[in-house]
């Protein structure tokens, strides 16, 4: 009787083993995935950031300005260039 609770308890011992080991394993491969999944979330956070920076900048009159002036040859309007139209005066 004691060779066969021997041999049962030992069975028993070597799968809580095991079972233990693939515990390990698999909380392992989440943290590793976790790390991966905090390291891209960061690199989502910078570049919105680096997004936003980059509207801000896009979108400034000074330089929607300086585009208008190199790209399309546009010129600020003076009194000089200015036509008035006079309806109805004779």
């Amino acid at each position: 009787m004691t060779g066969r609770l021997s041999l049962l308890l030992t069975v028993l011992l070597v799968a809580c083993a095991l079972s233990v080991v693939n515990a390990q394993y698999k909380a392992r491969s989440l943290f590793i995935e976790l790390e991966r999944a905090q390291t891209a979330a960061r690199q989502l956070d910078i570049d919105w950031a680096q997004l936003q920076l980059d509207q801000s900048t896009l979108g400034k009159n000074s330089r929607i300005e300086a585009l208008a002036r190199r790209d399309l040859n546009m010129e600020a309007l003076t009194a000089a260039r200015t036509q008035y139209l006079n309806v109805g005066v004779k």
